[in-house]
């Protein structure tokens, strides 16, 4: 008769879940405090060959009034730019932590 330590199993799902809302929340906030200090990912978006897309008016005018309420928004100081990125990279940092911990936990096997 096969017997389950659930206990085990319970703290092993504990472990992964935590470790996942980590590891997700982390990169998150990293890549909206990138956003925040203005330096914006810059992703090349792939070519597909049989898609169209079709923008309707009332999405160009959506588009742009936000574009408009964007502006009007005060820039932030250099100095709240600096911070936001000094923080994004200690959530980038504390990502790449979370990650390491989990495959040094699969590796060593504790």
């Amino acid at each position: 008769m096969i017997e389950i330590d659930w206990s085990a199993f319970a703290r092993v799902f504990g472990a992964a879940l935590t470790g996942a809302v980590l590891v997700v929340f982390f990169y998150a906030f990293g890549l909206r405090m990138l956003v925040r200090a203005g330096r914006v990912p810059r992703i090349t978006s792939a070519e597909l060959t049989d898609a169209i897309m079709i923008v309707s008016k009332k999405d160009i005018r959506r588009a742009e009034k936000a574009k408009a309420k964007a502006a009007k928004r005060p820039p932030t100081t250099r100095t709240q730019r600096r911070v936001a990125f000094a923080v994004a990279i200690t959530s980038f940092v504390l990502c790449a932590t979370a990650i390491a911990g989990g495959l040094f936990l699969i590796v060593a096997g504790r």
